[in-house]
């Protein structure tokens, strides 16, 4: 007797002529649209690329609990269902230019140079299969992501991330087009003649992202487009503010984060090459009043900024040491001479302390370096990674926190007496002395309305915190209502449904 696959839900794959087009945002929305229409929606990712992580939800039997891409995270919360590591069961976190962790079902599995990760390939297709089968087994319809854009066909031998994944799972495609960076038509047209004949054939429509103005002055192109490659159009989304409101997943965006808000309250975050979970400083940016600077290689620290943040790495001691080439320990020991202060994420805490000790090359080949030395504490990076979602209390202000920790650093010293927070799993973080520089190895630390607004009043900025999440969530509405209006939703839902099994 034959066994049968076993059958698998409906689905619907979005693919991007390039990074940043907006397909983590897209899918997001369509997770909130079709969740509002009652539908159980599963986000996947089959390969990320990211430093952005955040900690899934265990699953029934125990297992999961590990990292995924923080943009599958939203997706999750967008369709209102746990997240899971079987929603980005392929997350490469960037060590090097040409080196990153491989993360699979959540779990740490080494790392990998470019040419060695491809030799993996088939391999890991077998773990985002069975990722995608498990998802099939609780959901109505799986809206999945694809990974850059299908047209570097030079990456199509053994590719789990667009056109290797949608031709084995048979899920049909709908490619992205963003107009706001220009060449739109040629984009979706160069990707149609670029791909073989059998990927092209996977491809059943287009829709544009981004559009500014009246939409009906592109008729003309919409009609180009189909006239070339013979796809559908499925809809032109404008641009929409609400997107701001979200995290964001790619580094491409720290181009354009800065926020200036008059003569508040200015933050300071430096940007190092390896910086991760960015979107912490998210709540930051959202904040009236509330000015958060990104500084760049070969910028200085604003001498006007009340505190400086130091964000979370993925490869601490090689951004130490960049911090130190940019001339920031300079500006970070004239900025507490002034009395400003300072808090540390995660890799940012442990820069803070004495000393990061690598003895099992973790990291890399450097084994020991010094610390900023404004903390009195020590860390060693150890092979064994900590993740793990927690509910601490703030010990300075008493205010309830959520968020995770993702680290492979244990951290000791005197400090650490003086914790910032406390939780079911203990302690967390260290206080110096002053005061003025703490941190700890809480991602989603200013998530917390009541904290943030503790937080701003040591530098005596008033007035009553936005609501974060309540402001997250009425982006995926609005995201939600413009797709509506704007996209061909059920022409989708049938797309979806010709899926074979």
């Amino acid at each position: 007797m034959t066994l049968k696959e076993p059958s698998r839900a409906k689905a619907l794959m979005f693919q991007g002529t390039g990074s940043d087009v907006g397909k983590t945002v897209l899918v997001a929305g369509l997770c909130r649209t079709l969740a509002r229409r009652g539908l159980r929606v599963m986000p996947f990712k089959p390969q990320n690329m990211s430093n952005n992580a955040a900690v899934a939800d265990p699953e029934p039997d125990g297992t999961g609990g590990g990292e995924i891409g923080r943009a599958q995270w939203l997706q999750a919360l967008a369709a209102g269902v746990p997240a899971s590591v079987h929603m980005n069961p392929v997350l490469l976190k960037p060590q090097s230019q040409t080196g990153s962790q491989v993360v699979v079902h959540g779990k740490a599995t080494g790392s990998a140079k470019a040419r060695e990760y491809f030799s993996m390939k088939p391999k890991l297709l077998g773990a985002v299969l069975e990722s995608f089968d498990h998802l099939s087994a609780k959901a109505d319809i799986i809206l999945v992501e694809g990974a850059g854009s299908p047209a570097e066909i030079n990456l199509r031998a053994g590719d789990i991330a667009n056109m290797g994944f949608a031709a084995r799972a048979d899920v049909p495609v709908v490619l992205i087009g963003d107009i706001h960076r220009g060449g739109v038509i040629a984009s979706i047209v160069g990707t149609h003649t670029i791909l073989p004949d059998e990927d092209r054939a996977m491809i059943a429509g287009y829709l544009i992202n981004k559009f500014r103005g009246d939409v009906s002055l592109f008729d003309d192109g919409l009609s180009a487009i189909t006239k070339f490659t013979g796809w559908r159009n499925y809809g032109v989304l404008p641009w929409l503010d609400a997107v701001d409101r979200l995290p964001a997943e790619d580094s491409v965006a720290l181009e354009r984060m800065s926020t200036e808000n008059g003569d508040g309250l200015k933050i300071a975050v430096p940007v190092m090459s390896k910086i991760a979970n960015f979107d912490d400083l998210d709540p930051l940016r959202q904040e009236a009043g509330v000015s958060v600077v990104f500084v760049k290689a070969g910028e200085s620290l604003p001498r006007d900024a009340a505190l400086v943040i130091l964000p979370g790495s993925k490869s601490t001691i090689a951004d130490l040491i960049e911090f130190r080439e940019n001339g920031w320990e300079t500006d970070l020991a004239g900025h507490l001479d002034r009395g400003g202060e300072v808090i540390g994420i995660c890799g940012g805490y442990q820069m803070l302390g004495r000393k990061i000790e690598d003895l099992d090359g973790v990291e890399g080949d450097v084994r020991s370096v010094e610390g900023l030395g404004l903390l009195d504490i020590e860390t060693v990076l150890k092979g064994e990674k900590i993740t793990r979602n927690t509910k601490p209390v703030s010990t300075e202000y008493s205010t309830p926190l959520e968020g995770y920790e993702i680290h492979m650093g244990r951290t000791y010293g005197p400090d650490c007496r003086r914790p910032m927070i406390v939780s079911e799993l203990g302690q967390d973080g260290a206080i110096s002395q002053s005061g003025k520089v703490r941190g700890c190895y809480l991602h989603g630390l200013f998530n917390a309305d009541a904290y943030r607004q503790a937080l701003f009043g040591r530098f005596g900025h008033s007035g009553e915190s936005r609501a974060y999440r309540a402001s997250v969530e009425a982006a995926l509405d609005e995201l939600a209502h413009r797709i509506e209006e704007h996209l061909d939703v059920e022409g989708l839902l049938v797309l979806a449904r010709t899926v074979r099994n």
